[in-house]
């Protein structure tokens, strides 16, 4: 693997100024990713190629009243020229691992039925796969 990881902080919030276009879902929003990255409960890393972002984790810890936190992993995302590197992989142990450095014991993550490269990678890591049903509500 070619790209360093960096956890996303207020003082290098910067590095998301060049971002490969494949890496995010949308546009970064000045004011949303500052929030973020002030939040104690979330956390984004990303993956560098020199001053270019490669690639990105987001999670979140959900605290429990009955039992120890859990870890969400909202997204990660690879530009295309940069997967097969290792570079998901590396951003996974980093998130593992602040979650575990969280008090979270349990990690569970979402993806589309369609998307088996991502159903692959996340098997890969180790995560069971389980049958849910999700709902959402756009809250405009």
């Amino acid at each position: 693997m070619s790209a360093a990881i960096h956890h996303i902080t207020p003082a290098n919030m910067a590095l998301l100024d060049h971002v490969d276009p494949d890496v995010f879902d949308h546009a970064i929003d000045p004011a949303h990713l500052a929030a973020y990255a002030t939040a104690p409960l979330h956390a984004m890393f990303v993956a560098t190629d020199g001053p270019l972002v490669v690639g990105q984790i987001r999670g979140s810890v959900h605290l429990q009243p009955d039992r120890a936190p859990d870890l969400y992993i909202d997204n990660l995302g690879t530009a295309p020229s940069h997967q097969r590197r290792g570079i998901a992989s590396a951003l996974m142990a980093r998130m593992l691992g602040w979650g575990k450095r969280q008090g979270c014991t349990y990690a569970w993550v979402a993806t589309e039925n369609n998307n088996g490269g991502a159903q692959g990678f996340y098997a890969a890591q180790a995560f069971t796969h389980d049958t849910i049903t999700m709902f959402a509500l756009e809250m405009d």
